[in-house]
């Protein structure tokens, strides 16, 4: 161990008639602490948020999907293929068809995307209302039924004023052209299963069924609308995405879930961003409490720097003393902040449960933020962001006083001793 090291911390150390110092120093560990703890858990937070508004948001939507410019999507095999290959981040890729359709029941009527999916599509993770609780791909996939069967929303249902095992029209935007003129073309499908979207108001306006059968229903042949890709994070679509179309350029389109709809979110991210600098005033403040105590150190102690520049210790060792010690002050802080915040941030829904249960108040209230739980994720470059910022401010509020220190005169120092 140097002696200036040494030296920093025999400083913290006050003797009894510096308790006010070693009070003015708890205060500081104590205010980077409290502002470190509350960045970790405000971005945990606002990141867990993010991602489930995101997942409200979207739903069903496919994270990347490949189509083609004014066209079908023929060979789609291959495309498949392709994007299954393209990144080990991709989970499934499937052909879809999506066309907009009227559904018509009695005297109702309501405006839909009638999707036609395969098996391994993830719509069929969500859990769906049948008849019997039978299993809604065998009823959705089911060749040998009288109608072919139709899957649709909760909302859906409710404004055509329908239920599980009832027949309705889907009328697609296509005629056909007969000796007493042109007769939209409609066919009855049974409503085999009905789910309710959790939040994710886009899920509520598509009605899915059978590929096959929307391949001969809108007349496309082996065509279909695109391929849906799957990968295993929101963060991973943009480069699928952009590794896609180095493979497929124009005249195909490669769209990800950011492109479609990321400005959905873009106010979360600012709103994430806000926060992080309102709450890195705590640290700030905290880091003047630090500049105090040097400074008030420094005139306590100008007699003992000016007895050590007597020695032959240099002005660049008396400053690497002070800065050491602030250095100190905020490292303690930092730690004990991100021990503390990541305590809170991976316990956060245990807590608010607590608290609801202790204080018999609704915190979080489930059904109005649509998630089964509190969010709280923590994002290591988050926290490395918050451990780096609060360490660069401390670092900041030392250079002052190990400064001053380090320029004083120690002839003028000893002068009235």
């Amino acid at each position: 161990m140097n002696y200036e090291l040494f030296v920093s911390l025999r400083y913290l150390r006050a003797k009894r008639k510096q308790t006010f110092i070693s009070v003015i120093s708890f205060i500081s560990i104590s205010g980077i602490t409290l502002g470190v703890a509350a960045l970790i858990v405000v971005m945990a937070v606002m990141t867990g948020f993010h991602d489930g508004v995101r997942q409200q948001i979207l739903g069903n939507i496919p994270h990347v999907m490949v189509q083609k410019y004014g066209e079908n999507l023929t060979g789609q095999d291959a495309v498949v293929a392709k994007a299954m290959a393209v990144s080990p981040h991709v989970l499934s890729a499937t052909p879809f068809i999506n066309k907009e359709a009227m559904l018509l029941s009695r005297r109702s009527v309501a405006a839909v995307n009638v999707k036609g999916i395969v098996r391994q599509n993830k719509v069929f993770r969500q859990s769906f209302l049948t008849e019997d609780g039978a299993d809604v791909k065998d009823l959705l996939y089911n060749q040998e039924a009288t109608f072919p069967g139709i899957l649709i929303g909760l909302d859906t249902a409710t404004t055509l004023g329908v239920a599980v095992g009832e027949s309705i029209n889907v009328i697609p935007p296509m005629f056909t052209i007969t000796p007493f003129g042109m007769i939209p073309k409609m066919k009855p499908f049974k409503i085999v299963g009905i789910f309710e979207h959790r939040g994710g108001f886009i899920d509520s306006y598509f009605a899915y069924i059978d590929l096959d059968q929307a391949q001969k229903f809108f007349d496309l042949g082996d065509g279909v609308s695109g391929v849906e890709v799957e990968v295993d994070g929101f963060d991973q679509a943009a480069p699928v995405a952009a590794s896609l179309r180095q493979e497929y350029p124009f005249p195909y389109s490669i769209r990800s879930w950011e492109d479609m709809f990321g400005s959905f979110l873009s106010a979360l991210k600012l709103e994430k961003l806000g926060l992080f600098i309102v709450l890195g005033i705590i640290v700030l403040v905290a880091a003047f409490n630090i500049a105090t105590t040097l400074i008030m150190v420094v005139m306590e102690k100008h007699r003992d720097i000016a007895i050590l520049r007597s020695m032959g210790a240099t002005s660049r060792s008396i400053m690497q003393i002070f800065v050491f010690e602030g250095l100190i002050i905020g490292t303690l802080g930092t730690l004990l902040g991100t021990g503390l915040g990541l305590l809170l941030a991976k316990n956060a829904d245990s807590l608010i449960k607590w608290l609801e249960k202790f204080l018999n108040v609704t915190i979080f209230d489930q059904g109005v933020y649509g998630m089964d739980h509190f969010p709280s994720v923590v994002n290591s470059s988050d926290v490395v962001v918050v451990v780096v910022v609060a360490m660069s401010i401390t670092l900041l509020a030392t250079i002052y006083p190990a400064w001053r220190a380090a320029k004083m005169d120690p002839a003028e120092a000893l002068r009235y001793e």
